[in-house]
């Protein structure tokens, strides 16, 4: 095969899932990874190849867990040989009140966004760096640059984390692969649907656009930041928040 491999990490649903079918749309190999949403992710590939006529694998892995993570990097290497593009998309939040929340959630949300980043990229970066060429686009927010919420203040903390853990990844695979970050603001996906409404219209608000993004808007970034176009865009962190009046 000549089509460009991407694998999505958490991309069975939600902004993931958007930007999957946005690399299939441009002829690229596709693998949707998720941990729970089974149906949706099946569907999803059924669509893909349907649609777009493309070859999709559909991987079930807790990217926390190394050894499954090694299944799912040797399944994707039988089938395709290589990978050119990994997104870091999957991420998990409890949000709580400040004095309800648990270490047990809080190293949860650390353990998922955080160390699943590093171990996924760290496999698959390796493997890049061998081929000297690739693009990590790990997904961040604007939670850990400017927008505080104390009931999502670990959440936060972890997306901060990504955001200084794509500097040191840059600096490592430097200089055959470009790693950027995107730190999306509000975006209309199902988790959002049933947002307080009193809440949801304060945080419009603040935004210069006053609307939410639409998941096609943050997929467009990450698949121009995957693109030739973007050959000498490296170690960004890239907010597309619609213009915030904090």
């Amino acid at each position: 095969m000549n089509n460009k491999t991407v694998l999505v990490t958490g991309s069975s649903i939600g902004l993931g899932s958007s930007i999957i079918e946005l690399f299939a749309s441009h002829n690229y190999n596709t693998v949707i990874n998720y941990a729970n949403h089974k149906d949706e992710a099946f569907n999803l590939k059924e669509k893909i190849e349907k649609k777009y006529n493309t070859k999709c694998l559909c991987i079930k892995c807790d990217i926390t867990n190394e050894n499954e993570s090694k299944k799912m990097y040797d399944e994707i290497i039988n089938e395709f040989g290589t990978l050119d593009v990994l997104v870091n998309n999957a991420g998990i939040s409890i949000d709580s009140e400040f004095d309800m929340k648990t270490k047990d959630d809080f190293m949860r949300i650390l353990e998922v966004n955080l160390y699943g980043t590093f171990n996924i990229s760290r496999l698959i970066g390796n493997l890049m760096y061998k081929n000297k060429t690739g693009k990590i686009i790990n997904i961040s927010s604007t939670n850990g640059i400017d927008s505080y919420y104390e009931y999502s203040l670990d959440y936060d903390a972890s997306k901060a984390g990504v955001i200084n853990l794509t500097h040191n990844l840059a600096k490592h695979y430097s200089p055959y692969i470009n790693v950027n970050c995107v730190s999306p603001g509000w975006i209309d996906t199902p988790m959002n649907k049933n947002m307080d409404d009193e809440f949801k219209n304060k945080e419009i608000d603040k935004i210069l656009l006053k609307r939410f993004a639409s998941p096609s808007e943050i997929a467009e970034l990450v698949y121009f930041l995957a693109s030739d176009k973007a050959s000498y865009i490296n170690d960004s962190i890239i907010k597309i928040d619609g213009g915030r009046n904090v």
